[in-house]
């Protein structure tokens, strides 16, 4: 183990606030839609605030395959930009977005073909079925265009260009804001659609994104200068096999993340709509408390893999312990906000009592959750996998959520039927398991691998 030092040089932090800052806004005013959304369809009752959140737990499996691909390439950009390789910083942006693209088709033909199939997997409750399917039909469209503007607005981060992700939120923000409004509760002569408008004002707000942000990275953009013949260029077979060598465990550690994330919303879908209404009040607020550490892992990312790719490994694990220490911090602030704001918000929606008592006795189980969420996010999506230590990472996620957390929490509340504060803090035990991991593995300083300066395969 090597002695801890923190770094102390004032440019390092004004980095990491350039980068946390627009990421942390980006992930606020994501959040903030999101409860409004929850807000909007709250008045209608339980079974279409669960169905939405489930059918949006569906979508965020398939978001997850794609931050697997953006984590991947984020780690050969960011490496290849600090190495000052454009050609290979645009070649890595071209594989990505084609990735992107097949995934997107897949859940595209998959949701529009299976719909209550996939509810059914959530939940054994046919009115929130019925719902959920409503909202999955419209959504299936949003797959290719939201997957591929994703993708190619989260790289442009590696390449010191975070502020396209948060112009973009604020677009659809004021959009999603409108058609949500103007669908849900049948404004301006529109049909009153409920749910189903909730999921046409998305499509629309994911269409914004789309444009703005491949008319920005395509036409506008000086910096990277990636355009059209770059995207229509296919990587070499070489630089497919250099990326799935680091990005493989990545893509395997998200799918799995994101498997796991879903088979938690199925064991809360199972133990009653009162739980599952209650966890998705939960999670608006755990995400709006966590918005800062989203930019301080982005951060961590981009910043050690630059350091990385310009060939200062010293300095790189100097940062790594500094991020560490960051994480401590924001963890604890977050876990506050939760615990002094969160039950507050209560008041806000139409519950029943029993959802009432279930959301507050979750809201404290999140107050642990989160300091633990802060420190292994920081580590494992920042720091050793900006450090391109992926299969470590790959190892962990398998080993600690699939053999502890999730085995646990589903005999808990399926089986002895635990209350749903108990079995949330055991399906999110590896949180806590993989933070004393990832600061064991980060003080031993064999994290670093530098595919930036690796001799292309032949």
């Amino acid at each position: 183990m090597r002695k801890v030092t923190f770094v102390k040089d004032r440019q390092f932090y004004c980095s990491v606030l350039s980068i946390m800052l627009p990421v942390a806004l980006q992930q606020a005013i994501n959040m903030g839609v999101n409860m409004l959304d929850t807000m909007m369809l709250g008045s209608f009752g339980e079974i279409q605030l669960s169905a939405s959140s489930l059918a949006n737990q569906y979508y965020n499996f398939f978001t997850i395959f794609c931050m697997g691909i953006i984590g991947g390439s984020s780690v050969l950009a960011a490496q290849y930009w600090g190495a000052g390789d454009r050609d290979r910083v645009r070649e890595t942006f071209s594989m990505a977005i084609r990735l992107s693209l097949v995934l997107s088709i897949v859940f595209s033909v998959l949701t529009l073909l299976f719909p209550t199939q996939i509810m059914a997997i959530y939940t054994p409750e046919a009115d929130v079925i019925f719902q959920g399917a409503r909202y999955l039909r419209i959504t299936a469209f949003i797959f290719i265009i939201h997957g591929t503007s994703l993708v190619t607005a989260q790289l442009m981060r590696s390449v010191g260009q975070p502020r396209l992700g948060l112009v973009v939120s604020i677009i659809s923000f004021v959009v999603n804001l409108f058609a949500n409004y103007v669908f849900i509760f049948g404004k301006f002569g529109a049909p009153r659609m409920e749910i189903a408008g909730a999921a046409l004002g998305t499509l629309i707000a994911r269409l914004s994104e789309f444009i703005a942000t491949f008319l920005y990275v395509l036409v506008l953009d000086k910096r990277l200068e990636f355009r059209l013949k770059h995207l229509l260029k296919s990587p070499s077979r070489a630089f497919y096999r250099q990326y799935f060598r680091l990005g493989a465990p990545v893509l395997v550690s998200d799918s799995l993340l994101g498997l796991g994330g879903n088979i938690v919303s199925i064991v809360l879908g199972h133990m009653g709509a009162a739980v599952v209404a209650g966890n998705a009040i939960c999670q608006v607020i755990d995400r709006l408390c966590t918005v800062v550490i989203q930019g301080v892992s982005n951060a961590s990312g981009i910043i050690t893999g630059n350091t990385i790719g310009a060939g200062k490994k010293e300095l790189a694990l100097i940062q790594g312990e500094t991020f560490y220490l960051l994480s401590l911090i924001f963890g604890g602030i977050s876990a506050l906000l939760i615990y002094f704001i969160g039950p507050a918000t209560i008041s806000i929606y139409s519950l029943e009592p029993e959802t009432v008592t279930v959301t507050r006795q979750l809201m404290h189980a999140y107050v642990i959750i989160v300091f633990f969420q802060a420190v292994q996010s920081v580590m494992t999506k920042g720091v050793l996998r900006g450090g391109g230590d992926t299969r470590f990472l790959m190892r962990a996620d398998i080993l600690f959520m699939w053999l502890v957390s999730i085995p646990l929490g589903a005999v808990g509340g399926l089986l002895l039927h635990w209350p749903a504060w108990l079995t949330m803090l055991c399906l999110r035990a590896d949180y806590a398991i993989k933070s004393i991991w990832c600061i064991r593995r980060l003080l031993s300083g064999k994290w670093i691998h530098d595919a930036s300066h690796e001799p292309e395969l032949s």
